[in-house]
């Protein structure tokens, strides 16, 4: 059985280390970009929390929100070009004999 393995361009790497994902080859494009998903999905929830607390005021939000968008910019890639701009590479051999 052979893995398939995936090389991150590199400015994406430095983007998502920011969110303290660190992909390694073997990890499916798909799933850093659900996990990051994730986080972003946090975040918003925290932002409307503090706006119904009243810790940010209704003027703000919208921005808040613009600012939160461009933080998670890699986002923005829909999941087809994420495995398009991150690159397969040669499947890793098996570690079990043939």
């Amino acid at each position: 059985m052979t893995r398939q393995l995936w090389r991150y361009p590199e400015d994406l790497v430095e983007a998502l280390l920011a969110y303290g994902l660190r992909p390694t080859p073997a990890t499916p494009p798909l799933l850093v970009r659900s996990a990051l998903n994730e986080l972003y999905r946090y975040e918003i929830k925290r932002l409307r929390q503090r706006l119904l607390d009243g810790r940010v005021e209704k003027a703000r939000y919208v921005e808040e929100v613009i600012t939160l968008r461009k933080r998670y910019w890699p986002l923005s890639l829909q999941a087809g070009q994420w495995e398009r701009i991150v690159t397969r590479v040669s499947p890793a051999p098996s570690a079990d004999p043939p």
